[in-house]
């Protein structure tokens, strides 16, 4: 017999934790069920990690950079004196996602009316689940509420000869404690490039195969160009329209030769950073009516219910937006509607997100190709990042900030910033979208010097018409 609950969370992501503990609060028996890791892709292998590795890398560059300010490192060591302990950075890493992750687990065990099991979920039913694994047997659970939360993991390519050879994803490359001497990446996007410029930084070699030609592809052309300048400039170095058609051991298994159409590259590690598959395959979903698209995204609405009632898919399982930050706000749009009467909805929620390479680039809204494809009037501005005062004061002039107005509504259409601080200024533009207020109100507001927003009123004043 199965064991009774009025919800049941699968996953404890960015959505699930939370969730199950509003829904512990309000009252309903709620089981939580994680095979894995509590806090799922960000804490575990994703933002928490490489954000740490990334603050390495910064403590690294700026070290090697500190003679540009004066500052003298001891008895003027060089740049090329700075070293990078991979077993050090790895271990800070295990220590702060590790405090993330213990703590996840604290807070659901010790929240009242909700119940923890750890083992792998499968429905058997519509509100049926079995538990494999939980105290070695199974166990069978229902409810008449349930939640998918169970993220994703990394896409591997099918190539000749992988099944020869020791390759990365960004959950192992993350588990080395020596540093690699030369690394190879597949892609061109987000992962790729923030993996690619930290290990350029700590003292590897960094050779970045594009299948295409050119970086971040689904970005506007400026945000491309000048992203790759920046990590060329550093030493990263880029092979476009480079797809890998085969890979082995190098002699004396010391690594992978790649074969590629125009020759072979050898390196001592390679990554694949070729995106991502949800966990969706292994849930038992057409035991519950649940249909998954040809990529294994389940479909949703705005309010993220399947179309089996009492389901829902939160996260990034249900295509809405593969982010931390659309994860959780999948929770409070869910915990809104079904525990406040709220009517929230993710078809009105408003894209935004960031690339954490360094400088960052952050966007929200349409980017200028997406507003030229409207074929509809449109203001833009653009002003690179050596006129914000901040930017020249810590010697990081590089990149612009843009923006692309409705002139008839006067709405903030979208914004992109590649700069210094750029994540952080980008809010400026997300919380006046958000609000529905014209543009006007963000270019006449007052803001704080010397800082990158206090720039955001001035790019506006140099608004176009789009030619």
């Amino acid at each position: 017999m199965a064991e009774r609950f009025d919800a049941i969370v699968i996953g404890t992501g960015q959505s699930g934790p939370p969730l199950a503990v509003r829904l512990g609060q309000s009252g309903r028996k709620t089981a939580v069920i994680e095979r894995a890791s509590f806090g799922g892709t960000c804490v575990n292998v994703g933002c928490t990690p490489t954000k740490a590795y990334v603050a390495c890398a910064r403590a690294a560059h700026v070290a090697r950079h500190a003679a540009d300010f004066g500052v003298r490192i001891g008895d003027g060591t060089q740049a090329s004196d700075v070293r990078v302990d991979l077993a050090f950075v790895k271990a800070r890493k295990e220590r702060i996602i590790g405090a993330s992750r213990d703590g996840v687990e604290h807070w659901l065990r010790g929240t009242p009316n909700v119940t923890v099991f750890k083992g792998h979920a499968r429905f058997t039913g519509a509100h049926t689940v079995r538990v494999a694994g939980h105290d070695g047997s199974p166990l069978a659970l229902e409810a008449p509420e349930i939640f998918i939360n169970t993220g994703t993991r990394a896409q591997i390519p099918a190539i000749a000869g992988l099944e020869t050879i020791r390759y990365e994803t960004n959950s192992t490359l993350l588990a080395l404690d020596h540093l690699p001497e030369h690394l190879a990446i597949c892609g061109g996007s987000y992962v790729a490039l923030e993996f690619a410029q930290m290990f350029r930084r700590f003292g590897s070699r960094v050779t970045v195969l594009v299948r295409g030609q050119r970086v971040l592809a689904r970005e506007d052309d400026d945000v491309s160009l000048a992203v790759r300048d920046v990590l060329a400039r550093e030493g990263v170095e880029f092979r476009f329209g480079a797809e890998p058609r085969s890979v082995a051991p190098r002699e004396g298994n010391a690594g992978v030769r790649i074969d590629l159409d125009d020759g072979t590259l050898d390196v001592s590690h390679l990554l694949f950073a070729t995106g991502r598959l949800p966990n969706t395959d292994d849930l038992g979903l057409e035991a519950a009516g649940i249909e998954r698209d040809a990529r294994g995204l389940i479909a949703v609405d705005g309010e993220l219910r399947t179309a089996v009632e009492g389901i829902w898919a939160l996260g990034d399982v249900n295509g809405r937006g593969a982010f931390t930050h659309t994860s959780y706000d999948d929770f409070q749009i869910v915990a809104a509607n079904l525990l406040a009467g709220g009517a929230r909805s993710a078809d009105t929620r408003i894209p935004a997100y960031a690339v954490y390479v360094d400088p960052p680039f952050a966007r929200v809204g349409l980017s200028e190709r997406e507003v030229r494809e409207r074929g509809k009037p449109a203001l833009i501005a653009k002003m690179p990042m050596s006129r914000v005062g901040r930017a020249r004061e810590r010697g990081e002039t590089d990149g612009f900030m843009k923006a692309m107005v409705d002139p008839q509504t006067k709405r903030i259409l979208g914004a992109a910033i590649f700069g210094i601080e750029g994540d952080e200024a980008i809010h400026t533009f997300i919380d006046t979208m958000t609000a529905d207020a014209p543009y006007t109100t963000l270019q006449y507001a007052m803001h704080v010097h010397p800082t990158v927003s206090e720039l955001v009123p001035t790019l506006l004043d140099g608004l176009k018409p789009l030619a």
